[in-house]
């Protein structure tokens, strides 16, 4: 059995949870994926994973604050690290109000200077799609917000009479030859529409040499393959952001 690690990282996000043990230098282990909606007490204290001798220092990411509790109660405060504009992030913030931005928003952003330098664009395909923004000077200067993709044709299917859910994948064609293909094919190569033009007006405003863009998140494999615009795709951007926050904060 590999020794055990010191950090804990936790990303809640609306619909589902990631964690993994880390040390300052990776990951430990593949990460373990749960719904949020399972989130408790008695989930985050049989996780299969050794903690080191006084626990796991909890690295928590959420977007969801009513899992926070759980979180707490499981690790204590004393082993709790929040990622919060507060804490050193390796990234400087040059934003109105930092408080508003989304913990996960600022881990991708801190995994994402740390790996590839700045400027910087992470695209993340989550439950919402955001893209955040890291300047040349390296420093956090906002970003944008828009509906996921499983959220779109989700609300289709919840709000019309005969349209199906349907299971997203690459469409055959562009021109669908059932129900299902044709939604298929408006939600992935529209989204790509609705990613690149986002990128394109990104750009238009930063000015000079495009900035390299990474996706992360569920859908980002699928929607990146046809969108050159993008330079690579990190699934775990994210945690790899906790860790690295983990690694500049566990001290203080």
């Amino acid at each position: 059995m590999p020794p055990p690690t010191p950090f804990l990282l936790i990303d809640i996000s609306n619909s589902m949870t990631k964690l993994a043990p880390a040390d300052t230098s990776a990951l430990a282990a593949e990460p373990l994926a749960i719904p949020t909606e399972e989130v408790d007490e008695a989930v985050l204290g049989d996780l299969p994973w050794e903690a080191p001798d006084g626990g796991f220092l909890a690295v928590l990411s959420s977007v969801v604050p009513g899992r926070d509790a759980a979180v707490e109660r499981a690790f204590g405060k004393n082993r709790l690290l929040k990622v919060s504009p507060a804490l050193e992030l390796g990234v400087d913030i040059d934003y109105p109000d930092p408080s508003t931005i989304g913990a996960d928003r600022l881990a991708n952003a801190a995994a994402a200077v740390f790996f590839y330098g700045a400027p910087v664009v992470v695209v993340d395909f989550g439950t919402a799609l955001t893209f955040d923004i890291v300047s040349a000077a390296g420093a956090y200067v906002g970003g944008v917000i828009a509906p996921g993709l499983a959220a779109m044709t989700d609300y289709m299917y919840d709000h019309t009479a005969l349209l199906p859910r349907i299971d997203l994948a690459e469409p055959a064609e562009a021109i669908g030859k059932s129900t299902e293909a044709a939604m298929r094919a408006g939600a992935v190569i529209g989204y790509r529409g609705l990613v690149r033009e986002i990128l394109a007006s990104i750009g238009g405003e930063l000015g000079g040499d495009r900035p390299p863009v990474v996706a992360t998140g569920g859908y980002a494999k699928l929607i990146s393959e046809g969108i050159p615009e993008i330079s690579l795709v990190h699934q775990n951007l994210t945690l790899e952001g906790l860790r690295i926050i983990a690694g500049l904060n566990a001290g203080r």
